[in-house]
C-alpha cells in the first residue's frame, strides 16, 4: 500500500485523489457523480416550481421547513441505528426510497396535477428519508477508507463531488427549466438514482458499523449527547454550526427571490446564482482535498466563518448581478470548507463506536437547523424584504464566527493532544513532482 512521506514523490493529482485508491470509495465517488448533478437539478426545479405557482418568499420558506424538520428530530435515532446496523444496507434503502418519490414528483408535473400540497407532502416525506440517509452515510465514508489518515481526503473528495455537482446541475436545470419546464428535471433526478444504487450493489464491504445493541435506543440516544457535551472541541463545532445553519440559510432560501425580483431575471439567473456559488465551494474543497490531515483545521473553520458572513452581507448590499455573483462564490467557498471541515475534525476525534451518533448530531446541527431558519428568512423576507433579511443573517453569522474565534484556545487545547496520540502532527508535506 502506498504511503507519503517527506520522500515519496507523489504527483500532484495523486495527492489530492488519494482516497479513490480505495476500490470501495472509487464506486462511491462514481455513482454520487450523476446522482448528486441529479439532486441539485431537482433542488433548483423545485425552487423555482414553488415560486412559480405562489409567487411567495414565504411558501419558498415554508416548503424548506416542512422537508427539513425531521431531521432535527429524527437523526438522533438514525445516529443509532448508523451504530448498530449494517450501513451499506440502510444507504441502499434510503436512497432507493429517495428515487420512488422523485418519480412521483415528476409524473405529477409533467401530468400538470401538481398541487401545492403535493410539494407539501413530497418534500416531508423526502425530509423522513433523508433524516436517515445523512448520517449513515457520512459515517459510511469511514467504513470505505481503510487509512483512517486519509478519511479527510475521503470528506474532501466528497465534498468536491457534490459541488461540482452544486456547479452543472443547476445551470443544467436553468436550461431545462427554461426549455422544457420543471417535470424534466425531476424526471432526470429519478433516473441519476439508479447510479448510486448500482455502485452500492457492486462495493464490498468488510463492516459497515453492524454491531450488537448493549443498551436500549434512548439510552444510547443520551450517551451519544453526553459525550459531545464533555468534550469541548465536539461542543463548539455543533454549536457553531447550528447557529451559522440557522442564520445563514437564507442565503438558499432567498435565491429565487433575488434572481427574480432584485435582478430582473429568470430561471438562468437563478442557475448562474447557484452555480457561482458551487464553484465557490468546490474550490474550497479541492483546497480541503490538498491538505496532509486535520491539523490546524480548527483556525480554519473560524476564518472561512468570518468569509461566509462577510460575504452575506456584500450580498445582500450588491449593487449589480456580477458583484453578487462574486460574492455568492464567496460564500459557497466559505460555506463548504466551514463544514467540511468541523466534518474532518468530528470524524478525527471521536470514538467509532460513537461514530453514527455524532454524525447524527452533525446532521442536526447543520441541516436540523434549517427548517427552522428557512420559514424565518421566508416570514422576514415577506416583511421587510429579501436584502434586509440577508443583510440580518449575515450580521448575526458574523457575531458567530468572532465568539468562536475568542474561543479558539479552548478547543485547540482539548484537540491537539488527541491529534498527537492519533499520529496527526504538522509536518513537511510529500514532495510533488
Amino acid at each position: 500500500m502506498a504511503t507519503y512521506s517527506k520522500t515519496k514523490k507523489v504527483k500532484p493529482w495523486q495527492h489530492l485523489l488519494r482516497a479513490l485508491r480505495y476500490r470501495n470509495f472509487r464506486l462511491f465517488f462514481s455513482g454520487q457523480l450523476i446522482s448528486l448533478i441529479g439532486t441539485w437539478m431537482q433542488h433548483v426545479a423545485l425552487s423555482w416550481l414553488i415560486y412559480r405557482l405562489t409567487g411567495s418568499a414565504f411558501m419558498l420558506g415554508m416548503v424548506a421547513f416542512i422537508g427539513q424538520f425531521p431531521i432535527f428530530f429524527l437523526t438522533p435515532i438514525a445516529g443509532v441505528y448508523a451504530d448498530r446496523h449494517n450501513r451499506h444496507r440502510l444507504l441502499l434503502l434510503t436512497q432507493s426510497l429517495a428515487m420512488g418519490l422523485a418519480f412521483i414528483l415528476a409524473a405529477l408535473v409533467l401530468t400538470d396535477q401538481i398541487r401545492i400540497w403535493h410539494i407539501f407532502a413530497i418534500s416531508f416525506m423526502a425530509g423522513l428519508i433523508f433524516a436517515f440517509d445523512i448520517p449513515v452515510r457520512h459515517a459510511f465514508i469511514a467504513d470505505m477508507v481503510e487509512r483512517k489518515e486519509d478519511l479527510g481526503n475521503a470528506i474532501a473528495l466528497n465534498s468536491s463531488l457534490f459541488n461540482a455537482a452544486r456547479l452543472l446541475g443547476p445551470s443544467l436545470a436553468g436550461i431545462l427549466i427554461a426549455t422544457v419546464g420543471e417535470g424534466i428535471c425531476f424526471l432526470v433526478n429519478a433516473c441519476s438514482y439508479l447510479t448510486i444504487i448500482v455502485a452500492l450493489l457492486a462495493m464490498r464491504i468488510k463492516t459497515s458499523g453492524a454491531r450488537r445493541p448493549q443498551k436500549v435506543m434512548l439510552q444510547e440516544i443520551r450517551d451519544g449527547w453526553q459525550y459531545a457535551l464533555k468534550f469541548t472541541s465536539i461542543k463548539m463545532i455543533l454549536i457553531l454550526l447550528a447557529l451559522m445553519s440557522l442564520w445563514g440559510i437564507s442565503f438558499q432560501v432567498l435565491m429565487p427571490v433575488f434572481a427574480r425580483d432584485i435582478f430582473l431575471g429568470g430561471p438562468r439567473t437563478l442557475g448562474y446564482l447557484y452555480s457561482l456559488a458551487g464553484a465557490g465551494a468546490l474550490t474550497g474543497a479541492v483546497f480541503l482535498a490538498g491538505r496532509q490531515n486535520a491539523y490546524g483545521l480548527e483556525k480554519i473553520i473560524a476564518g472561512t466563518s468570518h468569509l461566509f458572513a462577510l460575504a452575506l452581507i456584500f450580498f445582500a448590499l450588491s449593487p449589480a448581478l456580477w458583484f453578487s455573483l462574486v460574492m455568492s462564490f464567496a460564500a459557497g467557498f466559505g460555506m463548504m470548507v466551514q463544514m467540511a471541515s468541523s466534518n474532518t475534525v468530528l470524524q478525527t476525534v471521536v470514538d467509532e463506536d460513537k461514530r453514527g451518533r455524532i454524525m447524527s448530531l452533525y446532521a442536526a446541527a447543520f441541516m436540523g437547523t434549517m427548517p427552522i431558519g428557512s420559514l424565518l428568512a421566508g416570514f422576514l423576507a415577506s416583511r421587510i424584504g429579501a436584502p434586509a433579511t440577508l443583510l440580518l443573517g449575515g450580521g448575526c453569522c458574523l457575531l458567530l464566527a468572532a465568539v468562536f474565534t475568542r474561543r479558539l484556545p479552548a478547543l485547540q487545547t482539548e484537540i491537539q493532544p488527541i491529534f498527537t496520540q492519533k499520529g496527526i502532527r504538522i509536518h513537511t508535506p510529500a514532495k510533488v513532482e
